[in-house]
């Protein structure tokens, strides 16, 4: 069956949790507005896509298979996430109000590309490939998951990101926002730790 209502809904729970994309889009979405934040947005729903994709035929078997490969993604990882959380830990812009700017939203290709060293959004394609396959071809699996993937986290991207956007309002303080986006680098730098568990 092409949709499957456990697998959406398991991709929902896996891909709504707090993770790397949640935190980033919802630090973006305070820190550049809802607007600024769409190539980000975007990228992640079409990187998690192409992940799905891969995983569908059979890429992550590959992955799985070949511990060194896993180590160097996962130590991507954790780098990449410690520099983006010391980029948020740093931030001194207050949201929207302010014109001068301290940064910019990550690209539609930097989302996509991040993708590929994003631990959680493996797990949870290996997990949906593994537990919600549909006895397809690798070429129709690997549709159905890409889809699946992409649709759901739209929704997630979406909600994450205005949330951020809505927040702005709430950290219009440079006392409130330093506190906020000290605390969004807190939670992206233990997320780097638990790409290693």
């Amino acid at each position: 069956m092409f949709f499957d209502p456990l697998l959406y809904s398991f991709m929902f729970i896996g891909l709504f949790s707090p993770g790397p994309n949640v935190i980033m889009l919802t630090a973006s979405g305070a820190r550049f507005g809802f607007r600024r934040s769409l190539p980000h947005l975007f990228g992640v729903v079409l990187g998690v896509g192409v992940i799905g994709a891969v995983t569908g035929l059979g890429v992550g078997a590959l992955i799985l298979a070949n511990p060194a490969l896993g180590l160097v993604l996962r130590s991507l990882a954790a780098a990449w996430i410690l520099y983006m959380a010391w980029n948020y830990f740093n931030a001194t812009r207050r949201p929207a109000t302010e014109t001068k700017d301290d940064g910019q939203p990550m690209t539609l290709w930097q989302a996509v590309l991040f993708q590929w060293i994003n631990p959680k959004v493996w797990a949870v394609a290996f997990a949906a490939s593994a537990g919600y396959g549909a006895g397809m071809g690798p070429v129709l699996e690997s549709a159905r998951l890409a889809t699946a993937f992409s649709s759901v986290n739209l929704f997630v991207c979406l909600f994450w990101t205005s949330a951020g956007a809505l927040l702005t309002t709430l950290l219009s303080s440079p006392l409130r926002w330093k506190i906020f986006m000290r605390f969004m680098a807190a939670l992206l730098a233990l997320s780097a730790l638990m790409v290693f568990r």
